[in-house]
């Protein structure tokens, strides 16, 4: 049998659940509230609310984000190698034009009658009519 889906139910639980405080949660918050001012009194910071403490705990941020300046470098010119010698591009063919598209070649002669098809679309350069006779034959004699 197979799975359907129900209209207007959603299986996916996309909300946090609410935090719950019991009296046994607030109790042990509270300890762990002492021993982290007792720390933060060592370290010689100042000491923290017991609401700053719950909420720090859960992962809640309170009152404005600090906010950090970005450093840029003071020496904004780009590097740049210090060279006295100046080496130019490489031309072949000692014109600027080297790189130009070259003509396509093309057969000019009169050696070649043709061209004929032989088998399975085989092209054959024909040069006298005796080979146009064996290609018409199949070479069969």
């Amino acid at each position: 049998m197979t799975m359907h889906l129900i209209r207007g139910v959603c299986t996916l639980n996309t909300r946090k659940p609410k935090f719950k405080m019991t009296k046994a949660k607030h109790a042990e918050l509270q300890a762990d509230w002492m021993d982290h001012n007792r720390d933060l009194k060592r370290q010689g910071l100042a000491k923290i609310s017991f609401d700053e403490y719950v909420d720090n705990r859960r992962g809640i941020v309170r009152g404005k984000p600090v906010k950090t300046s970005i450093r840029l470098p003071t020496d904004t010119k780009p590097y740049r190698r210090e060279t006295t010698q100046h080496i130019p591009s490489l031309q072949t063919m000692g014109s600027p034009d080297s790189c130009a598209k070259k003509e396509s070649i093309k057969y000019t002669g009169t050696l070649i009658k043709g061209i004929a098809t032989m088998h399975k679309s085989n092209a054959v350069p024909v040069i006298n009519e005796e080979q146009m006779q064996d290609i018409s034959r199949m070479r069969r004699g």
